[in-house]
């Protein structure tokens, strides 16, 4: 075997061991962070709905609703890995809702200015809820618990 063949599959195992512990850390953190941030909009709905008629988002108050709940529930969702894929898509749209209208000027300037689009709030949130739909929710997860239990 070459010794370059070796490392690459040396490396591709040592991967293999951190990568559902990673998908679980991801999914806690940034799970309580979507809930924490829509249970905010959803404690106090006048603030994000006067937010969202300042920046022209027609039905003001419903979206507010939609995306405080997207956030909100969502997040605990993807907190526990439960109908994960689904609940990214549905957070991916948010977060990108959000770049179209809060933050559209990072986006008009992201290959002049790609530390702003990085730096700008829903990058994160954006960045994890892709990660986790292209990976999946990982074995430590309701998912993987059910994908189990109907394999059985």
């Amino acid at each position: 075997m070459k010794p370059w063949t070796f490392a690459n599959s040396l490396l591709d195992r040592a991967a293999g061991y951190v990568r559902d512990p990673f998908l679980l850390g991801m999914r806690l953190y940034w799970g309580w962070q979507f809930f924490q941030t829509g249970k905010g909009k959803l404690s106090d709905i006048s603030v994000p709905t006067a937010f969202f008629t300042e920046l022209g988002i027609p039905f003001p108050q419903l979206n507010a609703y939609m995306a405080g709940c997207t956030e909100c529930f969502g997040g605990l969702l993807l907190l526990l890995g439960l109908f994960s894929r689904v609940t990214c898509i549905l957070l991916i749209f948010t977060m990108l809702v959000a770049y179209g209208t809060a933050h559209l000027d990072v986006v008009k300037t992201i290959w002049s200015d790609a530390d702003s689009f990085v730096s700008a709030p829903p990058f994160l949130f954006l960045l994890t809820s892709v990660i986790v739909f292209i990976f999946g929710p990982g074995k430590f997860s309701i998912d993987e618990l059910l994908r189990r239990r109907k394999a059985a």
